[in-house]
């Protein structure tokens, strides 16, 4: 056999599914094995294509698209594709292109069949990768409708409007005539709104306007919902020739044409909403309510939530908080993405840390002055998964007494951190909690902590910035965690000194790569020859996220959010900052995977995994996600030098 022959026999049985084969059938293929080039951007395959052999990637790597043209898969040396082709009337399905220089086997259909015929192992691999291999990478694919469906899709009429100056038994009639449980209200200087229909984010909005078919602006100023007729009028005989802005709500919260319907359902969980209006370019084109949701939902997150909310007492949400596994379980088996999963479970979160609050206040009494709850950390970015601890914090308002308050809030916190205990979420080993006097303070006072920490970046003000940075109100005059946030977002984008410092502080914890890309696990302890994909992984990419963030003043607290606000100021090119959000959802689905793995087992679910129980697929791409991250670092101490 010449030597290139021996070469190829030599690689391809160092994957599977060839590295099972005897050696004597690896020489046989490898006799018959052809070799093509291709450029950087050249297109291997299109849709549609005829499809006569296995390919292997040799050297290089490759991009696999949707017809849609959505990014389906990346594989790198030893990958294989075509193989679905092959068993399904060798049409190619899904398109391939270079995505640099590359070198490619082509294995003849002759050889696979044959192979496929002989070798159980073999035939199993290729016929179940899409179903079982793949299903480790981050991919969409089975999500229930609610997670790939458009929030659109639940809206099931135009909205309906009428003036502000209109009467309340006017609002009612219309609502009546026209069998809705909701108005929008617009203001009486151009006439109502009669919109149709069709995200990112819900935010809360202070004034939204559309165009009338005249091309007049449109102001919507409010919604009243049938709820809120029964409430403040019905049950407290409010004069019904009143007009209607008197008692319809006007602190609005909407989402974009683009969200999904999972973020329509998280957006009402998150804000106790019964009806949430849809916006294009500002224009209100429906309305969803509680009811679309119901009609759509997976029956998990939304009933968690909702049960939350009716327990009476700390005991009561202790019993039903052990079902939060199910619904953690449940999302990744139904394969939603790491933010579908962060989002939903810091909702829950949150949605008991509001109860909690609910029963503090019932048993306290009413609070003695306002003041707003805060979650900081993985909750706050909506990040948070099913192992985590308790970060809180208390804003109180500036008339604050110690000597007159004190002993309300010290008591309140109590209450609070420990019903969360008692609810799964352990105590913070570093006290960040509201129970810490240090971290209940007025506004003015978190003001000026905030811009103290960010003139003088010592060692511990920095680690303190890592976590209260990502901070989000949860209950109370939630609208000065916001105040907070723009302070912070602003004060930081201009102080470059504090950035080159929180870059430093962000290159701490590296990825677990050796000089060859080979893992560097921990050494002794508990864990010892696995790796901790927080410690290692998932952390310390949201650190240097966030220092990104900050430098372009973005006010969001999702990783993923932020590296769309990154995007848009340039800082980075377009390629680098993809390959940070691949590389952020592989590390975290191959964290949420394992710890979803433990808890059906039956086991305590940690953050660390051992590179041994980990697929060849999940090896390689997690190898390559560590890279990610290690040359993101290298780019940080260029890109802010101290």
């Amino acid at each position: 056999m010449e030597a290139e022959h021996i070469e190829v026999a030599g690689f391809l049985n160092q994957f599977q599914p060839f590295s099972g084969l005897p050696q004597e059938t690896l020489n046989s293929i490898a006799q018959q094995v052809e070799i093509a080039y291709y450029r950087a951007d050249s297109n291997i395959f299109n849709f549609g294509d005829e499809v006569h052999d296995l390919c292997m990637i040799r050297s290089g790597s490759v991009e696999i698209y949707r017809r849609n043209g959505d990014l389906y898969n990346r594989l790198s040396a030893g990958g294989l594709f075509g193989q679905m082709g092959l068993l399904m009337n060798n049409l190619i399905r899904l398109p391939v292109k270079a995505l640099e220089d590359s070198l490619i086997y082509f294995i003849p259909e002759s050889v696979f069949i044959r192979l496929c015929d002989e070798f159980e192992a073999f035939a199993y691999f290729v016929e179940m990768d899409d179903h079982s291999n793949l299903q480790h990478a981050a991919s969409d694919k089975n999500a229930n409708s609610l997670m790939v469906s458009k929030a659109t899709m639940l809206i099931s009429r135009e909205p309906v409007s009428i003036l502000n100056t209109a009467t309340i038994r006017q609002a009612a009639e219309k609502m009546t005539e026209e069998g809705v449980s909701s108005l929008l209200i617009v203001n009486a200087a151009s006439p109502a709104l009669s919109t149709t229909l069709s995200s990112p984010l819900s935010s809360p909005l202070s004034s939204m306007t559309a165009e009338s078919q005249e091309g007049e602006e449109q102001q919507m100023v409010g919604i009243i919902t049938d709820r809120d007729l029964r409430t403040r009028v019905v049950s407290t005989g409010y004069p019904l020739d009143a007009t209607i802005d008197q008692v319809m709500s006007t602190d609005l919260v909407t989402l974009d044409v683009d969200a999904y319907a999972f973020e329509a359902m998280l957006s009402m969980l998150r804000y106790n909403l019964h009806h949430l209006p849809i916006l294009d370019k500002g224009r209100p084109v429906g309305v969803i309510a509680i009811s679309d949701i119901v009609r759509y939902e997976s029956q998990s997150s939304l009933y968690m939530v909702g049960t939350v909310f009716r327990q009476n007492s700390v005991e009561e949400l202790k019993l039903i908080s052990e079902e939060i596994s199910s619904c953690f379980v449940r999302l990744v088996n139904e394969d939603a993405n790491s933010h579908m999963i962060g989002s939903a479970m810091s909702v829950i979160g949150r949605s008991v840390k509001q109860r909690l609050l609910e029963l503090a206040e019932e048993h306290l009494g009413p609070p003695p002055l306002p003041y707003c709850f805060l979650a900081l950390g993985s909750m706050a970015r909506d990040e948070q998964l099913i192992i985590t601890d308790q970060d809180n914090a208390l804003i109180l308002d500036n008339q604050y007494d110690p000597q007159l308050h004190a002993e309300y809030f010290e008591a309140l916190a109590h209450f609070v951190c420990d019903g969360l205990a008692a609810c799964g979420f352990s105590y913070c080993s570093g006290g960040i909690m509201a129970t810490n006097p240090r971290w209940r303070k007025t506004r003015h006072e978190w003001e000026a902590c905030f811009a103290d920490w960010i003139d003088n970046p010592l060692p511990e003000a920095l680690l303190n910035c890592s976590i209260f940075f990502d901070l989000e109100g949860v209950w109370g005059q939630t609208h000065w965690a916001e105040q907070l946030n723009i302070f912070v977002a602003q004060k930081a984008s201009h102080e470059p000194r504090f950035l080159a410092s929180l870059a430093r502080n962000a290159l701490s914890r590296t990825p677990p790569l050796g000089f060859f890309k080979n893992f560097v696990m921990e050494q002794d302890g508990q864990h010892r020859k696995s790796i901790n994909l927080k410690r290692r992984g998932t952390a310390p990419l949201a650190d240097l996220i966030r220092v990104h963030a900050l430098a372009v003043g973005s006010r969001a607290r999702n990783s993923f959010e932020r590296l769309d606000d990154i995007i848009k100021s340039k800082i980075l090119p377009e390629g680098r900052i993809s390959d940070l959000k691949d590389a952020l959802e592989f590390i975290s689905m191959v964290r949420i995977r394992h710890q979803a793995i433990d808890i059906e087992a039956g086991r305590t679910a940690d953050n660390n995994i051992e590179p041994e129980h980990l697929s060849e697929f999940e090896r390689r791409n997690l190898k390559d996600a560590f890279q990610v991250l290690s040359n993101s670092q290298r780019f940080l101490k260029f890109r802010y030098p101290y």
